[in-house]
């Protein structure tokens, strides 16, 4: 009768033993999974076009189910805004990688270069101080703001980057802005035909940072 008991209390005590290591395992596996977060504009948000088709769309695609793609991206957005709207976001979605893709707007608005590089420099911040890494995405003007303005607004990023130590992407819309077939008829936003392209550029920059266990699928 002792002896049926110590079995049943043997038996008892391995089961949760087994059990709290598979659940130590799954959460293991679930914290070691990376998250992205994308901070954008309209140029990240699918703008006039089904939002599976976006760039950030097809990204969680390709990195599936073991990589969770967070888009951010709003029409409209400025770096100022971007600014405003991070702390929420790193606090809701904890991401590891961070990248933003803003300035876009600032330039279209006129708003001060010294301020946008502000903001940029400190979303870079508040990205570091929530354990993430960044990837700075530059966007272009179209060429009516002028040579000697457009000059200014990109070296920009490229400032900041110098500044920050982040990753720069410097064109984000490489071999897709200069290419009327690949953007819509404002020749501010890329159409649908270009989002494989504009992936493309993030993967080239993001895919390092993920390692070999997450890379990214192969484009179609």
């Amino acid at each position: 009768m002792v002896s049926g008991m110590r079995v049943r209390l043997l038996s008892s005590n391995w089961l949760r033993v087994i059990t709290l290591l598979i659940i130590g395992s799954m959460t293991a596996t679930a914290a070691a999974e990376p998250r992205i977060l994308v901070l954008g504009d309209s140029l990240s948000a699918a703008y006039n076009m089904p939002t599976e088709s976006g760039w950030v769309a097809r990204l969680s695609t390709d990195l599936g189910a073991q990589v969770e793609v967070v888009n951010a991206a709003i029409s409209g957005a400025t770096t100022a805004s971007g600014r405003a709207r991070l702390p929420d976001a790193l606090d809701t979605h904890r991401p590891d990688i961070v990248i933003i893709a803003l300035g876009g707007n600032d330039g279209l608005r006129g708003i001060s270069l010294d301020t946008m590089r502000d903001n940029l420099v400190a979303m870079i911040g508040q990205a570091r101080d929530a354990d993430a890494r960044v990837i700075l995405a530059g966007v272009r003007l179209p060429s009516n703001y002028g040579s000697a303005f457009i000059e200014r607004f990109r070296d920009v990023y490229r400032e900041v980057a110098e500044r920050t130590g982040v990753t720069l992407i410097p064109k984000l819309l490489e071999g897709v802005a200069d290419d009327p077939s690949l953007m819509q008829s404002d020749g501010i936003h890329p159409n649908e035909q270009a989002q494989p392209i504009i992936l493309e550029t993030v993967r080239a920059a993001l895919d390092p940072m993920l390692g070999s266990d997450h890379a990214a699928l192969p484009a179609d």
